[in-house]
């Protein structure tokens, strides 16, 4: 009997939950819909999911806050971390922003392609498996992944300044700016890692996606865009005179070479 990877799904609409039951199981997964959040937590407890879909309005709880608390309930469950993707309207950025930056492995908008879904959930579990400890997508299940995780290149025992002002310690898988840690994702951190070894580089988004996600051919120009604006705003809110990430329309971006060594 072949295994069919378990997706939790939190919508309270009927005919988008319908939508995503059906694209799910004719791909060969087995969804679990529910209505509520507090029946997502149920579910949850019940059998951790391969991957959770969670709608941002939800009638007993927002889906930001179902996010944190599935977190936390897997934690304390002791199994590997159960990657989540947010539903959220077209319109709605900032709530596509802030599912980014709590550590949403990527959001789907509504109304949404199914066979979009579909890639990306599948893209999701790949990662996952890949990254599983010992794993392989074909060694391990797509339930037992962990988070997605940049491999450093050239690991030190020392912080590292490749381009002024930023620190970058890849044994820790951190970067400091003006002297201040930033609070990166995981997919934030590869971004400007890359960005910081190579400044004045312009990187197409083709390239960010091959470089810092795997399975490029099954992820989004949008999500880099996505990801590099939550990025922008960390940077910003330690120094908000400086503008160190460029955007060359129609290409892509680079690390502006010309920074000041001391934020004002």
């Amino acid at each position: 009997m072949s295994f069919k990877p378990r997706i939790l799904i939190a919508e309270d609409e009927s005919g988008i939950a319908d939508t995503l039951q059906y694209v799910l199981k004719s791909d060969g997964f087995t969804p679990v819909w529910c209505a509520t959040a507090e029946e997502a937590i149920a579910q949850f407890a019940q059998e951790a999911p391969a991957l959770a879909i969670l709608d941002i309005g939800l009638p007993d709880l927002n889906g930001f806050e179902l996010f944190k608390r599935l977190q936390a309930l897997n934690q304390s469950m002791g199994g590997p971390e159960v990657p989540m993707v947010f539903l959220t309207a077209r319109s709605d950025e900032i709530d596509r922003v802030v599912g980014l930056e709590l550590g949403a492995d990527d959001y789907i908008a509504k109304p949404f392609s199914p066979r979009e879904l579909v890639a990306r959930v599948r893209t999701i579990l790949r990662r996952s498996a890949r990254n599983a400890p010992g794993g392989s997508p074909a060694a391990a299940g797509p339930n037992h992944g962990v988070p997605h995780q940049i491999a450093p290149q050239a690991p030190s025992a020392t912080p590292q300044a490749p381009a002024m002002p930023f620190s970058l310690d890849n044994e820790r898988m951190q970067i400091r700016y003006y002297g201040r840690l930033l609070e990166l994702s995981r997919y934030e951190y590869g971004l400007l890692r890359l960005l910081v070894q190579r400044p004045g580089r312009v990187f197409t988004r083709d390239e960010l996606l091959e470089m810092v996600w795997d399975d490029a051919s099954d992820s989004f120009d949008r999500t880099v865009d996505a990801h590099i604006k939550t990025l922008r705003a960390k940077l910003k809110a330690v120094a908000p005179d400086v503008e160190p990430i460029r955007t060359l329309r129609g290409t892509g971006y680079a690390l502006n070479e010309e920074l000041p060594t001391k934020s004002s």
